[in-house]
């Protein structure tokens, strides 16, 4: 199996273009700089190196002296988001195979990597899935997210991780506790809307035996079990105002007191909490406590609507098709057909991706594949039943929207059809390019036939 080097400081980079290339069957070693790039080049040389220009500790062409002076070296890749006329010429004349600036569409990436190892990716080799926490998509908002997780996932501050429900917001606390400074410790999920006034806080702190009526024994709560870790509160922004009061203080001194207990321990623990509220508003309405806003939020994170992001539908289908066929064990399909794209693409989503991913599963237990766009209408409640009229107001995609609204989210069907690749998606709707850019909004869309989309 190919060994690719892929050096960048960045964390969100450097895990989004080393999992893009696990995906495609290849080992990949990760270094965060050059001296453990360099560390990576002595232990082992690889196949291929893929690397940022600037890095702490010197550049990416210091590195490629070293990659020069080895024994039949290996082709090498540069990436930047700082380039000039004066670094690519350095690269190119210094024997670098290609110089891709940031931001680029991973596509690219992985072709120019092909072509980098002549195709060299072994005959039958099965592709490898990244860890089931990451995220998937290149969106810019969503490549924001990822610089974010990235950037503070290191430091000891708490993180608020904001988006409606179903965005993925456990799957950001789950990749800021694995690139946290503990990764080997606890990641103690809790969902505050779900456990009533009553036992949150018993569920949080712990309790003593006798404390209560049904407390026959003592009990460690989930801070307690945090402990050296991460917990993660998920919907904050339920908690009672008395509540807030306890957790407030937990925040500024790091003790658990047990219900019925006479004293507390100290805990050291990450707490990362996320809310689909608007807790500025709350705190503007007087029902959730400034303070304990600001102690919550030393860092947010924002995840956008799947609705604001459907030009990532394809690769989502694409993952959550290749994560299910594999746990219901379905043999192998082609890709969603074109109808079904469009049709994915012009549903609300008011679940966004946890919703998707259950319409993906379901689709395939019932046909297997993902073509019959007649099946998937029945799903999402967005075609008729057997038996009913051809047309109903469900046929529609209730519920209704504006006429350019509807347009618009049809335009967006295309282009994820065309994966963000504004001529192609032109081509099939017979305008032209700048008729599309025009009906769409900035955010709408990344371009991956120039070098405005994809990942940083």
């Amino acid at each position: 199996m190919t060994r690719i080097l892929v050096v960048d400081d960045d964390l969100a980079i450097r895990e989004m273009v080393a999992l893009a290339l696990e995906k495609c069957g290849y080992r990949v070693d990760r270094a965060p700089g050059l001296p453990e790039a360099r560390a990576a080049l002595d232990a082992a040389p690889p196949g291929l190196v893929v690397c940022d220009l600037y890095l702490p500790g010197g550049t990416g062409l210091d590195l490629l002296e070293q990659v020069r002076a080895l024994p039949g070296p290996p082709p090498m890749i540069l990436m930047t988001a700082r380039g000039s006329m004066e670094t690519t010429a350095l690269a190119l004349n210094g024997g670098v195979f290609d110089y891709i600036a940031k931001p680029f569409d991973l596509d690219v990436l992985l072709e120019r990597v092909r072509a980098a190892l002549g195709g060299a990716v072994e005959a039958g080799a099965e592709p490898e899935r990244g860890p089931a926490s990451m995220m998937v998509g290149s969106h810019p908002a969503m490549v924001e997210a990822y610089k974010a997780t990235g950037r503070v996932a290191a430091m000891a501050v708490p993180v608020l991780v904001l988006g409606e429900t179903g965005t993925g917001k456990e799957l950001v606390a789950r990749a800021l506790h694995r690139f946290g400074g503990h990764p080997e410790g606890p990641f103690v999920p809790v969902h505050c809307g779900a456990i009533p006034d009553t036992l949150i806080e018993s569920e949080l702190f712990g309790h003593r035996r006798g404390a209560f009526t049904d407390a026959q024994r003592d009990r460690r709560g989930a801070l307690a079990l945090a402990h050296g870790g991460t917990v993660f509160l998920d919907e904050i922004g339920e908690i009672s105002p008395v509540f807030q009061v306890k957790l407030l203080r937990f925040l500024e001194d790091g003790i658990v007191q047990p219900l019925g207990a006479e004293k507390g321990d100290p805990v050291k623990v990450r707490v990362v909490a996320a809310t689909h509220r608007d807790l500025r508003a709350l705190v503007a309405a007087g029902s959730f406590r400034q303070d304990l806003y600001y102690r919550l939020a030393g860092f947010e994170i924002r995840l956008p609507a799947l609705r604001d992001r459907l030009s990532d539908l394809p690769d989502l289908v694409q993952h959550f098709q290749e994560r299910f066929r594999g746990e219901l064990g379905l043999p192998a399909a082609g890709p969603p057909s074109r109808e079904v794209l469009a049709a994915l693409a012009a549903h609300p989503w008011p679940g966004n991706v946890r919703e998707l991913g259950h319409v993906v599963r379901r689709l395939l237990i019932e046909t297997g594949a993902l073509g019959d766009a007649a099946a998937l209408g029945r799903i999402l409640g967005d075609g008729p039943a057997p038996g009913a009229p051809a047309l109903s107001p469900a046929s529609f995609g209730a519920p209704f929207v504006p006429l350019e609204e509807m347009e618009r989210m049809y335009l967006l069907a295309v282009l994820a059809h065309a994966r963000g690749n504004k001529t192609e998606a032109a081509r099939i709707l017979g305008i032209e390019r700048k008729t599309l850019t025009r009906k769409l909004r900035p955010a709408d869309c990344m371009d991956t036939d120039d070098a405005e989309g994809g990942a940083p």
